[in-house]
């Protein structure tokens, strides 16, 4: 989509309305109610000012008139005087009635707009893929999306309405000042085109600003979170990165600053010697009006009106051209929303929720893997054959492609190339939610959640998360009852710092969690541990491997994990190398093969001695 900003006035107020409708429509579902209100409210405000101004000069009138009547008219023209005073005190009531209303109609639609685009932009989230999360420059219009988004819908609809009301006030005030002369017309309406032009150009030059800081913003972030989170203070404390991390901080504000500080003092200045061209524009009509009043031309009364109306007139001017310029600004930034919730993504689901042949497994067929931007494989040609009831182990250096092969059987990503079937079913064919219902997968970078005990196990089985036999039973096979009976509430107990009262875990603990809310998904038919045991011993592992082989002695197991004591007890091994399957087959036929495998294993076993 193209943000860039219009050259030209014209196309600038198109512009100005090119998201009105999307604004207005997602306001008006948030609250139907409320934008009616707002609606009736800034019809009632446009009309009252001119109204307003109209009775004042004709108490002036009354005023002036009484100077040398005699007693009888003198007593007709106080009660003509009360009579305005009352009316114009009751249209300024109904005029400060109607902006309060207005104001609270606001303030209310701010709060329930906020979570509703909020809400817009995590449904949109959910139906992302994870490269779509790995991508800086998809990231960034995440970014972008939630920075102002939330506020500039309503901001734009009550520019909107501002707009017409001022529209409103300008005709209703243009008839009062075309009775006194045509050109008081034409003079109030250029009064305001300097101010527009500058603050259109600046407006504009804001937004592009503000769009191309996403990645230094995002940087920003990072390093508070990274000078302030318990996950990271460890390392800034004991390497002594706290200055560095701090300066860098504050050298990308000193660059925004620079930026924006040239910004408001250019927009100051320009705004400031325009400006003194409209105040010249009302004192000439302010002497224009006093001169055909000295003259007789036109009473005192009507003298004091039309400077009030050309007054009001002269604001009208001003707030319609800010407003248009505001709400350009406000489409630049909702445009940024309605990129980030138009992107199109890939329909991820199918419809099938069983496969043809159960017997069959899984299968990879030729499959190969390019992150986006890569023309490196990340997987190549990989041919793999799994049946029900068989363990399969993954051995492989880092970055050889063991994680990428199991994000492709769980559809995070998808291929390149090739296919993968599951029970005689391409993957692509499987509803998502089904496919996903099917495999329980603990990777190595698992979540901590700031939960408490029970829903950390018993999210790893959504609809069973209240279930706490279910949950007991989890912890027990994942090792992790023991230490839980310890804890101050056992399953109840808040984990991690955030919260109050909550307890931190040693890194073992926490993998026996995540251990445990593998095993809670007791339907999957197909159960992965991505090396989740890195932070537990050897003696450990080993026992909750034999749990593990118990607990799939009819499913699908897939076990990645450096230890080959572990590896060992897999029926089936794979060693990839190079983002390809290197070697293949079962611990005794790759000890023989004297290959990869027999190398790595014979190093580890040498650690041992």
């Amino acid at each position: 989509m193209d943000n860039k900003a219009p050259s030209n006035p014209v196309s600038k107020f198109i512009s100005a309305f090119q998201y009105s409708a999307v604004a207005i429509k997602i306001v008006w579902e948030t609250s139907a109610s409320l934008t009616i209100v707002m609606a009736l409210t800034t019809l009632v405000s446009g009309f009252l000012p001119a109204a307003i101004a109209a009775v004042g000069g004709l108490f002036v009138d009354v005023v002036a008139n009484a100077f040398g009547a005699d007693p009888q008219t003198l007593e007709s023209l106080r009660s003509d005087a009360l009579y305005y005073i009352f009316l114009e005190a009751g249209l300024v009531v109904l005029l400060t009635g109607a902006q309060r209303i207005n104001t609270v109609c606001q303030s209310i639609l701010r709060v329930l707009l906020g979570n509703k685009i909020n809400v817009m932009i995590l449904e949109k989230a959910l139906t992302l893929e994870l490269a779509h999360f790995e991508d800086a420059e998809y990231y960034d219009k995440l970014v972008r999306a939630r920075r102002e988004a939330s506020s500039r819908p309503l901001s734009l609809v009550i520019k909107t309405f501002d707009l017409f009301r001022d529209i409103i006030v300008l005709i209703s005030i243009g008839i009062y000042l075309f009775q006194f002369s045509p050109y008081a017309v034409l003079l109030l309406g250029l009064a305001g085109i300097p101010s527009f032009l500058a603050e259109a150009k600046f407006s504009g030059e804001a937004f592009r600003i503000h769009r191309r800081r996403s990645a230094e913003r995002r940087m920003q972030i990072y390093l508070e979170m990274v000078l302030t989170r318990e996950d990271g203070v460890k390392e800034v404390k004991l390497l002594q990165l706290g200055k560095l991390f701090l300066e860098r901080y504050v050298d990308i504000f000193r660059n925004i600053y620079k930026e924006d500080k040239s910004l408001v003092l250019r927009r100051g200045f320009w705004g400031y010697v325009l400006g003194l061209l409209a105040s010249a524009a009302f004192y000439f009509a302010y002497g224009w009006v006093g001169f055909a009043a000295i003259a007789g031309a036109i009473t005192i009364g009507q003298m004091t009106m039309y400077i009030a109306q050309f007054r009001l007139g002269q604001n009208a001017v001003t707030n319609s051209l800010t407003s248009i310029n505001g709400m350009y600004e406000d489409n630049l930034y909702l445009s940024n929303l309605t990129e980030y919730l138009s992107h199109m993504v890939p329909e991820q689901t199918g419809e099938q929720v069983a496969g043809p042949n159960p017997a069959d497994g899984i299968r990879f067929e030729n499959v190969s893997f390019y992150y986006p931007g890569s023309d490196i494989a990340a997987l190549k040609s990989v041919d793999l054959h799994i049946t029900p009831g068989e363990s399969l182990a993954i051995v492989g250096e880092n970055g050889s492609g063991k994680t990428t092969l199991i994000k492709l059987l769980t559809r995070l990503y998808t291929p390149s190339e090739g296919k993968i079937f599951l029970e005689g079913l391409e993957l692509k064919d499987w509803d998502i939610e089904t496919l996903r219902q099917k495999i329980g997968v603990i990777f190595q970078d698992f979540a901590k959640y700031q939960l408490i005990v029970g829903e950390n196990i018993g999210i790893g089985d959504v609809e069973n998360i209240e279930e706490l036999p279910k949950i007991e039973e989890a912890a027990r096979k994942g090792m992790a009852d023991v230490f839980v009976k310890d804890l101050p509430s056992d399953y109840q107990t808040q984990l991690g710092t955030w919260f109050k009262d909550g307890k931190e875990l040693s890194g073992g603990q926490w993998q026996k969690i995540a251990l445990s809310r593998a095993f809670m998904r007791s339907k999957a038919d197909v159960l992965i541990l991505d090396e989740p045991t890195a932070a537990i011993d050897a003696k450990a592992e080993a026992e909750i491997f034999a749990h593990f082989r118990d607990l799939t002695a009819n499913r699908i197991s897939i076990i990645i994990s450096h230890r080959f004591s572990t590896v060992r007890m897999a029926d089936h091994i794979i060693v990839l190398e190079k983002a390809e399957i290197h070697e293949q087959g079962s611990h005794e036929e790759l000890l023989k093969k004297d290959g990869q495998y027999a190398h790595l294993f014979k190093l580890q076993a040498q650690g041992y001695k």
